[in-house]
């Protein structure tokens, strides 16, 4: 079954910009980077919200944040698992269907990851969809009514798992 089909062009878009911000993570530290002409500079270790505009579709109500859990996210809907770090963050409460996405690393096995977004996820009255992964990585759809999904995907590395958990849902479900 494949759950991203059904996603819209907004939803897409804010994948799309929390896949970007990830990859911004990954980027190498200002003392690795080449040196810039630019006088001005931003320390790494601030943070800042931007308006994504990963398409010319994207809304203009999408906030994302690298670092952090992004004002306004809904963390009753995607609660961040105790003890995982944030690396980037992305909400769109004005779009139909609403989305939401984090991305965050944390020192357990792939399996403990699962197991605490299903529980939490069934809670709130999401099924699980059959399947486990995609290739090798786990992944793992849930689906509420005929329009709300959530996909959560997990790749373990030397004891830290890094998940993304992201969600299309309902306006009123995005709290």
């Amino acid at each position: 079954m494949t759950v991203f089909g059904n996603l819209k062009p907004a939803g897409l878009a804010t994948l799309a910009a929390g896949a970007a911000l990830a990859l911004a993570a990954c980027s190498p530290t200002p003392s690795q980077a080449p040196q810039s002409s630019s006088p001005a500079s931003t320390p790494a270790t601030s943070q800042a919200t931007i308006t994504a505009s990963a398409s010319p579709s994207a809304s203009p109500n999408t906030s994302a944040t690298v670092g952090a859990v992004v004002e306004g996210f809904p963390q009753q809907l995607l609660p961040l698992m105790p003890g995982a770090t944030v690396v980037s963050s992305s909400f769109d409460k004005a779009s139909a269907p609403a989305t939401a996405a984090l991305v965050a690393t944390v020192t357990a096995p792939t399996a403990a990851v699962v197991d605490f977004y299903t529980a939490s996820l069934e809670a709130q009255g999401f099924k699980a969809v059959p399947g486990e992964a995609v290739g090798a990585v786990a992944s793992k759809d849930f689906v509420r009514g005929d329009n709300e999904t959530v996909n959560l995907s997990v790749v373990e590395a030397a004891g830290v798992a890094t998940f993304t958990i992201g969600a299309n849902v309902a306006a009123e479900s995005a709290k």
